[in-house]
């Protein structure tokens, strides 16, 4: 089975500090997030992350069909990355990455998601390209907000 991957980049104009208060924050997860999808935090959560920290959401990915979602953050370096990975949810594999590197131009940041659908030798050629639009519609939906928000 091999992994899907997905890679974002882009320029904010913030400092890192900035960048990681705000990222760092489950919290803020909603507000970059499409209505589409409702998601919702389900669990109570602390202003910023740590290693080990349990996130449990709900989201409507499909056909407005609620989907139980439960993450870890497996990895924190602040300010320069954290990892957050599935444990419960839609995926065989869900592992996303969001690194922060400070530039000339503001805070460049790198998502890269790697991630493996449930029989995915079926269901890749099945639904592979409807699950990968789905992603890049959540992402444009992502970069679209933080470009308003965070960008000249």
């Amino acid at each position: 089975m091999k992994a899907h991957i997905l890679k974002r980049e882009q320029t904010l104009n913030i400092s890192m500090e900035k960048a990681w208060d705000f990222f760092s924050s489950p919290s803020n997860l909603a507000e970059i997030t499409p209505a589409w999808l409702d998601f919702r935090v389900m669990s109570d959560v602390p202003e910023k992350m740590y290693e080990g920290m349990i996130v449990q959401y709900n989201v409507h990915p499909f056909f407005h069909i609620p989907v139980w979602w439960v993450t870890e953050i497996t990895h924190v370096n602040e300010p320069h990355f954290f990892v957050d990975e599935q444990r419960k949810g839609p995926y065989v594999m869900w592992h996303h990455e969001h690194h922060f590197k400070e530039t000339d131009k503001g805070v460049l940041m790198t998502d890269i998601v790697s991630y493996i659908l449930p029989f995915d030798i079926v269901s890749g050629p099945l639904f592979g390209g409807m699950v990968r639009r789905r992603l890049d519609a959540i992402f444009d939906y992502r970069y679209n907000v933080l470009a308003a928000r965070f960008t000249l």
